[in-house]
């Protein structure tokens, strides 16, 4: 299993919990549970692969992905009182998946030869828009165009990649990467920080 699809698949897992959680809190049905946790977890990447013309999208390919969410997405609700009962379960789940998802968006625009520049928008895109779709689905205001800092962790995390690959090894390039946007949003929501707020 290579490093690249090992991380696909940990950034499918943890927003799929993500999105199947914040369902729950909305106190959605069963099928409401398990459709919110496939778009917030396989929603970025759809959008990424439609922008660069990959097509069939990444998820019907194969029916790993799908089947990943769908399981993910019923021990999810199997395990909801356990979930519950972890308070900080909800934004440590979005970092991590917010961390995974970035990096795989970048790789993607690397493999598809672009500059590093839309390498970083496709990471941005992979890592934030699935929460954006499952924030519209569950009528809230998406967590990227609020006050949180969301995607300029992924953008601080793209610009690093591309500053340490030409010194280090690519993976832990890749590791630093998930773990800096993975702290930057943590650190963000334990000490309230966020961006300029601006008023007509």
């Amino acid at each position: 299993m290579s490093v690249s699809y090992l991380i696909e698949l940990l950034g499918v897992i943890v927003f799929t919990i993500s999105g199947a959680f914040s369902a729950m809190q909305k106190r959605f049905d069963a099928f409401g549970v398990l459709i919110i946790g496939f778009v917030t977890a396989l929603g970025g990447g759809t959008i990424r692969d439609v922008l660069i013309g990959y097509t069939p999208v990444s998820w019907m390919r194969t029916a790993n992905l799908p089947l990943i969410t769908l399981v993910t997405g019923i021990l999810t609700i199997f395990f909801k009182q356990y979930i519950k009962n972890l308070k900080t379960t909800f934004i440590i789940f979005d970092a991590v998946g917010l961390g995974l998802f970035t990096m795989i968006g970048i790789q993607r625009g690397v493999a598809e030869g672009l500059s590093p520049e839309i390498c970083i928008i496709l990471g941005t895109i992979t890592g934030s828009f699935g929460g954006v779709l499952r924030d519209i689905l569950l009528n809230n205001i998406p967590q990227i165009f609020r006050k949180e800092i969301y995607a300029t962790a992924c953008i601080v995390g793209g610009v690093v990649y591309f500053l340490l690959i030409g010194t280090f090894d690519k993976n832990i390039a890749r590791l630093v990467t998930i773990s800096l946007i993975c702290g930057i949003r943590l650190v963000a929501v334990r000490y309230n920080l966020s961006m300029p707020k601006f008023y007509a």
